[in-house]
């Protein structure tokens, strides 16, 4: 039989039904589909497509046990690297990671790698399987990580497995971090996917306080101190939303992505009545931006009840930082871009709520230092979009709370926590950070990866430490 050069379709619900409902999107392979697929990995002699994993899953392994029909050696294996398979399976970037590397993208469709691995993470879940609790010695040494997000997640795991007494410190009443508040239910389902991989964590051991801020509640000198732990992760984030400071931003009806996202997603406003957060969503929304937070703001305005729904983008759609197949779902489901263009006022009712969003036309110009063409204004073209919603997706920077009340630990001028690239060691002896507080806005999977060096480094300095 010859080789295809294609990869498998994914199944999707139909656009137009899903436009108006929650239900994820994508319904993952059957396994005559999953074993098709894994037979056209040409198990290289020297596989490129691990130089694209941060977490450094054994690819060719796990898909060589799917082709053999050992689904559960196929999870054992990934997750002897990944702590989170069924979360990556869905929303990593596969296409600019893993699939980027596979050598049968040289002559057509890369191997469909993430597919796979959500398969196999999906089998798994179905079998609801014990996970075997990590016993701790009595003297086992204590570690603290700040913030339950992917950063914090994959650092615990790996601790936990490593025999420390480890105790997670969230500062939201539900654990996951952007898992949770920021990636809608239609791209990952928080009850059947998130929820039960952090349930997977806390077999293994790993304790989690919910609605502990630190840096408030208590310090991270009170934790090492006061409250015994031997060494600290911090996995904070990027929370903190960036706003364009453009006239009219403080109307009614203007949101920050995270604002909107969290409401919805977190506090379950596509559900009211039956949780009590209202959230407003007029005929006609405006969501400013270009990347996966962009479009999760946008497909979820549709799903709210929205009639039109914008995206409104000051560069084209060559330059988009969002996922390929984030902006194809976008499309299929009716979302009108506006690119090459930016917003430079908010417009109001004479209530103080929103009316109309002004924009600019653009056109590109040189490459500015990320190397994409910089967009110019166009001298008069202003135009107005008849709105009631604007939603602000254009990044998000880190929250200062612990940083601040961290004497010893340096940060960039960003606010950014400065720590090792490797190791994750911060300029304060014993205190670890990784993820979005170092690096700004990334992905999960390099939040992941960062989580998974320093809990390596951890252990070498807790091992130092107890000799």
């Amino acid at each position: 039989m010859a080789l295809s050069l294609k990869k498998h379709k994914m199944p999707e619900q139909d656009p137009k039904v899903r436009a108006h409902n929650f239900d994820e999107v994508s319904l993952g392979y059957d396994e005559e589909t999953a074993v098709s697929e894994a037979e056209r990995c040409l198990n290289c002699k020297v596989p490129q497509c691990r130089k694209g994993c941060p977490v450094q899953v054994d690819i060719p392994a796990f898909i060589a046990k799917i082709k053999e029909r050992d689904f559960d050696g196929a999870i054992d294996k990934i997750k002897e690297t990944n702590s989170l398979p069924a979360v990556c399976g869905r929303v990593c970037p596969q296409e600019n990671q893993c699939e980027k590397y596979c050598v049968l993208g040289n002559k057509g469709e890369s191997v469909a790698i993430g597919r796979l691995e959500r398969f196999a993470a999906d089998n798994d879940m179905a079998k609801n399987k014990e996970v075997k609790s990590v016993s701790f010695a009595a003297a086992a040494q204590k570690v603290a990580v700040i913030g339950a997000g992917p950063a914090g997640l994959s650092a615990a795991g790996d601790l936990a497995k490593k025999g420390y007494r480890v105790t997670i410190f969230e500062a939201l009443h539900t654990a996951g971090g952007v898992l949770s508040y920021g990636i809608p239910e239609f791209r990952l389902p928080k009850d059947n996917i998130v929820k039960k991989e952090i349930a997977n964590l806390e077999k293994l051991g790993v304790k989690i306080e919910v609605d502990s801020v630190v840096g408030r509640l208590f310090t991270i000198d009170e934790l090492m101190q006061e409250e015994g732990f031997d060494a600290v992760f911090v996995g904070t984030g990027a929370g903190l939303p960036h706003f364009m400071h453009i006239p009219g931003e403080n109307l009614n009806g203007v949101y920050s992505a995270n604002e909107f996202l969290t409401r919805c997603n977190l506090m379950k406003a596509y559900k009211f009545p039956e949780y009590a957060t209202p959230i407003h969503v007029g005929k006609n929304v405006a969501v400013v931006g270009g990347g996966n937070v962009a479009m999760d703001a946008a497909r979820t305005s549709l799903r709210l009840g929205a009639e039109h729904v914008y995206i409104v983008y000051r560069r084209g759609e060559d330059e988009l930082p969002a996922r390929r197949e984030e902006v194809h779902h976008a499309k299929e489901e009716g979302i009108d871009f506006r690119l090459l263009n930016n917003p430079v006022e908010v417009l109001g009712d004479e209530n103080g709520w929103v009316s109309e969003l002004r924009c600019i036309k653009m056109e590109l110009g040189e490459p500015d230092a990320s190397g994409r063409r910089r967009p110019v204004a166009v001298p008069g073209s202003e135009f107005n979009l008849a709105v009631d919603t604007v939603v602000i997706a254009i990044g998000q920077g880190p929250n200062p709370i612990v940083a601040s009340t961290t004497p010893g630990m340096d940060t960039t001028k960003r606010g950014n926590i400065i720590a090792d690239e490797e190791s994750g060691a911060t300029t304060k002896e014993g205190v670890f950070a990784g993820g979005d507080i170092v690096t700004g806005a990334a992905t999960v999977i390099l939040a992941m990866g960062a989580g998974k060096k320093a809990a390596a480094a951890m252990d070498a300095y807790l091992q130092k430490k107890r000799a």
